[in-house]
């Protein structure tokens, strides 16, 4: 990993890229999303300050742990914009995803302990299926496939249309 002199405060997108490891379009793509912010030189070149090694790091790393872009950005925009963020920045930050992934982890330990069980099983039901309807969250109101609650609201919407006339 190429290192950078500790007097260089600026680094052009491919230092940036070389040394946080996301690729050149991944560098402009976040900073199009407003997750990371360059100036530019009075060639048109990007400069980044070296704080910025850090955020592309921590945007890694939510990714990664299925954190959407939108809420990362909500949580870059509360670090400070001067100075690198702390540990303490990034510990705070990072608390208020736990419930969201404590609900993801049980999510998925629900989907790996049952996905055996509807390999090729077709059954499409609501009532029944403990991944399409957990704890038969659905189970009160209908049964059937994914696709019955829009042909209720259709068949609803034609039996009051057809009533109109009664």
């Amino acid at each position: 990993m190429p290192q950078i002199p500790e007097k260089v405060h600026e680094l052009t997108v491919g230092q940036l890229s070389a040394r946080s490891g996301a690729a050149v379009s991944a560098l402009h793509f976040y900073e199009s999303k407003g997750l990371i912010s360059s100036r530019r030189t009075s060639g048109n070149q990007r400069r980044y300050s070296r704080d910025v090694l850090r955020r592309v790091a921590f945007v890694r790393a939510a990714q990664r742990v299925g954190i959407p872009l939108a809420t990362i950005r909500d949580a870059l925009a509360e670090l400070p914009e001067e100075r690198t963020p702390t540990r303490e920045d990034w510990a705070r930050l990072s608390e208020t995803w736990r419930s969201e992934l404590d609900e993801r982890i049980r999510q998925l330990d629900r989907l790996r302990n049952h996905l055996t069980d509807c390999i090729g099983c077709g059954c499409l039901s609501l009532e029944t299926c403990v991944l399409s309807n957990p704890d038969d969250i659905s189970g009160d109101i209908l049964t059937g496939s994914r696709l019955l609650p829009e042909r209720k609201k259709k068949r609803a919407a034609s039996d009051a249309a057809s009533c109109a006339d009664c």
